[in-house]
């Protein structure tokens, strides 16, 4: 039994979906976007809706029920999925674009969107093509939402045998999406090996209890809560990448370069939500310059207004320049994590020297949407002054988020490992974070 933390606190309240039921509604009577640009545009179209309350909704850390029913009436949580089960059969270059549009309103659903997506393709890693198969027309058909309890730097979960089932027990001290999901992403050992399990499992049962515990200062509504995983039995053929019969894990699956391709994979996907968040603190803070922020009047040339105090435009400048070049470059990686599931998913014959490329393409997206994000999300507060401290403004939300989340795995790791790669051209060895 998993009773490492039994204070278990009450649920929070939660956003009504019924918030959202017109614009949900005409999301629902509208045919599925076909084109990237379309998806695109309509990531936008829920990111302005999103906007509307974001800083509100921020303060008030309701569950995101509400926001989530509109992610998925707007079906952007299918945008990854094959069109014969009702997807978008987009590639993961737009599924990054999209995680990108709505962190840009609101970093929580950005990362809970993107960690969706990620979580939604682990059967195309590390399970057979059936199971792919299988998983996707579950998720796909039913517009399923799916969260993870997969934190590495926690114990492993213990996996038992039960027969034709698998047991899953263990505790994680953060789980993002979980709470507000359909289905849950469980992974850990199996007795009496050192072999890893993944599978997924309905999220609603008795056996997977959430201590609603998350209270952090950024990203409070990822619902990234510590999960305590007891006795949830899941069928031995839904073990991803292993053998139903033997009980052995599929070699041909598990031990090749391919299986290691989640952790580049996510990677990319939180440089782009922190992208999208300093993004929308550009574009708040642009706005609130523009009507708030009053010129510095001790000067030898006092500026007419604060949108033409030069220190003002220089830094404005300089912060719309780098976030086009963050933009450009995880554009360019997301193009190559694209082209990789495009073309050799059927054989699955990436080698070793392709994934470590690709993985050092992440790697410097990660360190340059880090600086940056942090950057731009600190720095709007020099060119909109004082009063846009205040708590009724909002505008800090966007630093606590990108801050909260890229103390996820250091980045100083991704830079010595960049370095490596320059000077000696070494490749990472495939770890929890690379």
């Amino acid at each position: 039994m998993a009773t490492q933390n039994e204070n278990t606190t009450a649920p929070p309240p939660s956003t009504d979906p019924a918030v959202y039921h017109k614009q949900s509604k005409v999301f629902e009577e509208s045919p599925l976007p076909s084109e990237p640009k379309a998806w695109i545009q309509r990531a936008k179209q829920v990111a302005n809706i999103l906007a509307v309350d974001a800083a509100v909704r921020e303060k008030d850390n309701q569950s995101p029920i509400a926001e989530v029913f509109l992610l998925k009436a707007s079906a952007l949580t299918k945008v990854l999925g094959p069109a014969k089960y009702g997807g978008g059969d987009q590639g993961w270059d737009v599924g990054y674009k999209v995680v990108r549009e709505v962190a840009k309103a609101d970093g929580s659903l950005g990362q809970l969107l993107g960690y969706h997506l990620l979580w939604s393709w682990t059967s195309a890693v590390v399970g057979t093509d059936d199971q792919h198969e299988r998983t996707q027309e579950l998720i796909i058909k039913n517009n399923y939402f799916v969260g993870g309890a997969v934190n590495p730097r926690d114990n492993d979960q213990r996996i038992t045998d039960a027969g034709d089932h698998i047991v899953f027990n263990g505790f994680k001290h953060f789980n993002t999406g979980s709470v507000v999901s359909d289905l849950t992403v469980l992974e850990g050992v199996y007795e009496g090996t050192d072999k890893h399990i993944f599978a997924l499992a309905p999220t609603q049962q008795p056996g997977i209890r959430f201590l609603h515990d998350w209270d952090n200062m950024g990203l409070r509504l990822t619902e990234s809560d510590s999960v305590s995983i007891e006795n949830v039995r899941v069928p031995w053929r839904d073990a991803l990448g292993w053998d139903e019969k033997t009980k052995e894990p599929i070699a041909s699956v598990l031990t090749i370069p391919w299986a290691t391709l989640l952790l580049p994979t996510i990677q990319l996907v939180f440089s782009n939500f922190y992208i999208g968040i300093a993004i929308g603190a550009l574009d708040f803070a642009s706005s609130y310059t523009s009507k708030n922020t009053r010129p510095w009047p001790y000067t030898p040339r006092p500026a007419a207004s604060g949108v033409e105090e030069p220190y003002i435009l220089q830094r404005y400048g300089s912060f719309f320049a780098h976030l086009r070049a963050a933009e450009a470059l995880a554009d360019v990686a997301g193009d190559r994590i694209r082209d990789i599931y495009l073309h050799r998913s059927k054989k699955r014959d990436i080698t070793v020297a392709e994934r470590g490329e690709v993985a050092e393409w992440v790697a410097s997206v990660k360190v340059f949407a880090t600086d940056t994000a942090l950057r731009v999300t600190n720095g709007v507060f020099e060119v909109t002054g004082a009063r846009a401290t205040a708590a009724k403004v909002g505008l800090d939300r966007f630093w606590r988020d990108v801050r909260t989340h890229t103390l996820h795995d250091p980045v100083a790791y991704k830079k010595e490992e960049l370095g490596r790669y320059v000077l000696e051209g070494q490749i990472p060895t495939p770890t929890w974070y690379t």
